[in-house]
This record gives structure tokens, C-alpha cells and sequence, in this order.
């Protein structure tokens, strides 16, 4: 049997392929009106993914429905995201956190503030499997469809007309799995990202005081939504008070970021340590 947030999923799909049929669209029809893929329409219908709030309201807007029904989704949605996940998909995999992933990858403005593990979006493949592969029940199988997942969704930091702005505490670079080698893998690919014209990478350096003690990290999605995260599990809410405050926070944390030459500077610096680390295992 599925777990509650299953059952959940199945319910909010099947009541949108009913919407669907009933306008007289396909899938991929509908793809097209929404602006998203139309792998994100079959897969939210089969109760395999999550939409975000922005995907969802996009559908609604492309089925024409009317305040009631459009009303009754987003319920069905908010149902979802509450609903208690057992941490096991039906196939008894690693959970792939389509939550973050998905609600990201529909946003044009993505800002997000990490304190312990890097943003999700910025992950190589293999810090990735190290995060899946601490997840509760996960399998081998279960963890390298996630990462695949993880990584293919990456392209969209890069899109024309896409903002993301990440800021970090000086920790995030310094709380590191697997070897330090992995490491400057990662911390190289910072540097690579950083580069973009459509990402903005900010660090908090260890020796500047934090404007306000951070709980958890969060992700804002557009101005509508914030994903937190938590040990176990991602919830995305699209409460105004809430967004606003997550807004106020996240605005602190980047105003006492470094950006440009200075976190370049910075990512040189943590790799030139996690080199010396790398020399003293191999001694």
C-alpha cells in the first residue's frame, strides 16, 4: 500500500486528467498552453510528481477553470503537501525530493539560502548520491534515478530569462561527505556556475556575524512560494505572511554575502585546504 502522500498525489492527477478530458484536451495540448513539458502533465496525472504552486496555477490558467475548480486543485495540492510521507515511493526507493526540484525548475526567480548542504541545484552528481544515499530506506537503484533526475534538471540554471540567486554560509563549503577530492570536484563546479550570467553566489565567510540564526534552509520560488526543507522531507508553502518572511530573511543573509572576486577568492581558498586534506590521506 501507498503512503498517505501517494494516495494524495493520485487524487490531485486524477482530478486534473478529469478537468483535462472534460476541456477536450490532450497532454501535450496542454503542455503547450501551460508553457511546461509534457512529461510534467503526464507524470502530475499519474500521481508521480508534485507540481509546484506555479505549475499548478499555470494548468489551471491553461484549462480555462473557473474559481471553484481552480480552488479545489490547489486544495488538493495544499492536501498533498501536508499529507505524511512514509519516506518509500511504491517501488521501495530512496524518496527523490521532486518537491524542491520541481518547484525550482518552473521558477523564473529562485533565491535560495543554505546553512548546512549545498542547494540542491548546485550539487555534482556525486555529493548528490551522497545526500540520496542518507535518506531513510534508500537503494542503489532508488539513488542513481534520483541523482540522474537531479542532475538532468540542472540545465535550467543556464535558460534565458531564469534568475537564480544562492547564498550560503562559509559552513556549506566546509560540511563535506564522501573524500576531499569530491569536494574540489564540487568546489570547482561552483566556480563554473558562478560564472553565469543567470546565477548570483553569495557566502556568508565564518568570520562575519549572521544577521538573524538560521533554523533550516528554504528556497524561494518566484514571489509566490517557499519550499523549506527539513531532515526528512521538503513542504512548499504559498502563504503570503509566510513568503514575506522567508523574503525579509532571505534579503538579511544576502546583504551580508560576499559576491564576484570575493567568493571566487574564497572558493580558492576552501579548495587550496581540501587539497592539503587530499595530499595528508594519500600520504
Amino acid at each position: 500500500m501507498g503512503s498517505e502522500r501517494q494516495d494524495r498525489m493520485r487524487e490531485l492527477g486524477a482530478r486534473l486528467r478529469t478537468l483535462r478530458a472534460g476541456a477536450g484536451l490532450t497532454g501535450a495540448a496542454l503542455a503547450q498552453r501551460a508553457g511546461v513539458g509534457q512529461p510534467t502533465v503526464s507524470k502530475v496525472e499519474n500521481g508521480r510528481m508534485v507540481p509546484s504552486l506555479d505549475v499548478l496555477e499555470r494548468l489551471s490558467r491553461a484549462l480555462e477553470l473557473d474559481e471553484l475548480a481552480a480552488r479545489e486543485v490547489r486544495e488538493l495540492l495544499a492536501a498533498v503537501e501536508m499529507a505524511v510521507d512514509s519516506g518509500r515511493d511504491s517501488d521501495g526507493d530512496a524518496p527523490e525530493r521532486a518537491v524542491l526540484d520541481d518547484a525550482v525548475r518552473s521558477a523564473r526567480l529562485v533565491r535560495s539560502f543554505q546553512c548546512v548542504v549545498l542547494p540542491a541545484m548546485l550539487q555534482s552528481a556525486e555529493y548528490a548520491r551522497h545526500v540520496f544515499q542518507s535518506a531513510p530506506h534508500s537503494t542503489p537503484e532508488g539513488v542513481g534515478r534520483a541523482v540522474a533526475a537531479r542532475v538532468g534538471r540542472q540545465g535550467v540554471l543556464y535558460e534565458p530569462g531564469r534568475e537564480s540567486v544562492f547564498v550560503l554560509t562559509e559552513a556549506v563549503l566546509r560540511t563535506w561527505p564522501g573524500t576531499p577530492s569530491l569536494m574540489l570536484a564540487q568546489l570547482d563546479r561552483l566556480l563554473a556556475v558562478e560564472s553565469s550570467s543567470t546565477v548570483r553566489l553569495g557566502v556568508i565567510p565564518w568570520d562575519r556575524p549572521m544577521p538573524v540564526m538560521p533554523r533550516h534552509g528554504f528556497t524561494l520560488c518566484d514571489e509566490s512560494a517557499v519550499v523549506v526543507e527539513a531532515f526528512h522531507d521538503e513542504r512548499v508553502s504559498a502563504d503570503a505572511d509566510q513568503v514575506a518572511a522567508y523574503e525579509e530573511a532571505f534579503g538579511l543573509f544576502e546583504r551580508a554575502a560576499v559576491f564576484g572576486d570575493e567568493v571566487r577568492e574564497l572558493l580558492l581558498q576552501v579548495m587550496k585546504q581540501f587539497r592539503e586534506l587530499a595530499d595528508n590521506v594519500t600520504r
